[in-house]
């Protein structure tokens, strides 16, 4: 049993409300270095899941030991390599709660994670669908944790909804920057299972791709203002940092476009995949692959207007000095906003 818990905890005892037990998913490969800081968190939680299952996806580290440290305050499952997608499926299809939240192996939850959204769906019986603003950290830089949703872009929000943190669909919290991210999901478990689960093999974008296919049911989501999770970005190996192929982008906006317009919704999409083009653009400038820019951004020439596709085309030919400006930009915005 790890010794920063009190061997007095008990999964089993925990509660959540009226809202029903809640089974925690944290997908692991080769996490021994990180794991711990995830687990911890949980047990941290002011509200406590019923279950946490970690799901070891076939490491050769100390993964299975670390979990084994806990007792039996943690389902521990194990399976090939397969990747996050599978290892997460697994963990939803063996939860035995209502409710689903995610974990990254590599990531943290803040302690009132779970507590905050559960009174938010306590107010809103009638959401399937929680999420909320994190913080990004650079933390072993020394650079601090910023949320990921500013002030300006939350008092925008907080105008919209007009007090009652529900937005009418996952499109709507997208354009206000409020879909938060998968540390900070929190699902009804019949919803994933009725949207399809994670696609098994999807090397990126696998957690926007089940967002998007909940999306197409046309349900409400609520979002909590408050960070809930620290997103780690400086962690070797993550997903963040490989499968930067164009491949993968211009394969998910394909299926997406398709599974749009067979919901009807391909007009609500739109804007999201411009806003997840335009990042990937940006992730794309800092690699300096000029040539991969220009070959998507002349097949979704139509996500942007002419003069921000030709901007883009232009800075496509120097594109870490055009990534090295909109940091700067970035920085220089965020400072502003920090001061107004």
């Amino acid at each position: 049993m790890h010794s920063s818990q009190s061997s007095e905890f008990s999964i089993a005892d925990a509660g959540s409300g009226a809202v029903g037990g809640i089974s925690v998913v944290i997908p692991a490969y080769q996490a021994q270095n990180v794991l711990r800081r995830a687990i911890d968190s949980v047990l941290r939680q002011t509200l406590p899941p019923q279950e946490i299952i970690v799901v070891d996806d076939g490491s050769t580290d100390g993964t299975r030991q670390i979990v084994e440290e806990y007792g039996p305050r943690l389902r521990y499952l194990h399976q090939e390599n397969q990747g996050a997608s599978t290892a997460r499926n697994t963990g939803v299809l063996a939860a035995s709660c209502e409710w689903i939240a995610f974990l990254d192996a590599d990531d943290e939850w803040l302690p009132e994670r779970l507590s905050r959204q559960v009174q938010l769906l306590e107010e809103s019986p009638e959401l399937n669908w929680v999420t909320g603003n994190f913080y990004r950290c650079l933390c072993h830089r020394g650079h601090r944790q910023t949320p990921d949703m500013t002030s300006r872009q939350k008092q925008k929000a907080l105008d919209f909804l007009n007090g009652k943190p529900v937005f009418d669909s996952y499109f709507t919290a997208h354009r206000y920057n409020a879909m938060g991210c998968t540390d900070t999901m929190l699902i009804r478990r019949r919803l994933l299972l009725e949207a399809g689960l994670f696609l098994p093999g999807q090397k990126r974008i696998n957690d926007v791709d089940l967002w998007l296919r909940i999306a197409y049911r046309d349900v409400p989501i609520g979002y909590v203002f408050e960070p809930l999770a620290v997103y780690h970005l400086d962690v070797e190996g993550s997903i963040l940092k490989s499968h930067r192929q164009r491949e993968h982008i211009d394969g998910f906006l394909q299926r997406h476009f398709e599974l749009a317009e067979q919901a009807g919704m391909l007009e609500k999409f739109r804007p999201c995949a411009a806003a997840m083009f335009g990042w990937w653009l940006g992730q794309r400038m800092e690699d300096g692959d000029g040539r991969q820019i220009r070959f998507l951004l002349k097949k979704y020439r139509g996500l942007f207007s002419p003069s921000s596709w030709r901007q883009l085309y232009l800075m496509s030919f120097c594109p870490r000095t055009a990534a090295l400006y909109n940091r700067l930009q970035k920085y220089l915005k965020d400072f502003l906003e920090k001061d107004a």
